[in-house]
């Protein structure tokens, strides 16, 4: 990732967004009586840049640009002023993933992933997220957190996403995750439903799953099953954004600093020059 392209972008969006909506300014904020010395594109570009960044601990990587990227930001804080500063973030760095989003092409994938935030044998010790978090079950088993449901189109790029409770049916948030979205909408087997699948056609979308063993056979055009055969480009974005992104781990000790990494992770994954992405069969590219 390029720092420069980084900081340009996410200043000239603080400039236009805060032009466009005067209620909403995302000028310097007071915290503890002060002001942050550092500008609100500084501090949003350094903690998106740790989710491009190969570390894997905030706090290692923060000590890494306290060394090695002193003239880039000359007037970089504490770590602990900056982890103090963070849950500022929030509101402009989702704002600014919403501004990153791409564009709905017809044919677009849904799916969820577990974000765990401790270990299961520490879940009655876990006090930060006791109250919120929840216990659900995955394809790897239990955890205890949350759900990010995203929805993407061919090339890989984010299309809307959603964070839930762990304990969430995957079904839940679909019909908000696709205002934007038209044509077909391929998902697994936890999305199968009828009440799901009418309300969806009224937003103009059809959505295809596979069925399970106990049910009968159902007719599928040939191109529906060769795109939802193509439903690996989710789930290899699902595991790039927790290995590669990182917004999974169990370091976590505030809720909002948890949202700030998911969201700061997701804006990284934007801005990576290689998305998981599929060949459109010429079926499919002849009825979008």
């Amino acid at each position: 990732m390029d720092l420069e392209i980084l900081y340009s972008n996410i200043d000239d969006f603080i400039i236009n967004y805060s032009t466009l909506h005067k209620e909403i300014s995302f000028e310097k904020i007071n915290t503890r009586g002060g002001i942050a010395r550092m500008g609100l594109a500084e501090l949003m570009t350094i903690i998106v840049m740790y989710h491009s960044s190969h570390f894997k601990n905030f706090k290692h990587f923060y000590f890494f640009l306290l060394e090695h990227h002193k003239k880039d930001f000359p007037k970089l804080l504490s770590y602990s002023r900056f982890v103090d500063w963070m849950p500022y973030l929030l509101i402009p760095l989702t704002h600014f993933l919403q501004s990153k989003m791409g564009m709905c092409n017809g044919i677009s994938y849904v799916d969820s992933t577990s974000i765990s935030v401790c270990k299961n044998i520490r879940i009655g010790r876990n006090k930060v997220f006791g109250p919120l978090a929840k216990r659900g079950k995955s394809s790897m088993g239990w955890f205890f957190g949350f759900k990010l449901h995203i929805v993407v189109n061919t090339v890989g790029e984010l299309l809307s996403f959603a964070i839930t409770e762990g304990n969430v049916d995957d079904r839940v948030p679909v019909k908000k995750l696709c205002k934007n979205v038209f044509g077909k909408l391929f998902g697994d087997k936890g999305y199968l439903g009828a009440k799901l699948f009418m309300e969806l056609m009224g937003q103009g979308v059809q959505l295809i799953t596979n069925i399970k063993s106990n049910m009968k056979n159902r007719f599928i055009p040939i191109q529906d099953k060769l795109l939802l055969r193509k439903r690996f480009i989710i789930e290899t974005i699902n595991d790039q954004l927790k290995n590669i992104s990182d917004i999974e781990h169990s370091r976590h000790r505030s809720p909002v600093n948890f949202l700030v990494n998911i969201i700061a992770g997701l804006v990284s994954y934007t801005y990576q020059e290689k998305k998981p992405a599929i060949k459109m069969p010429r079926t499919a590219l002849a009825l979008t």
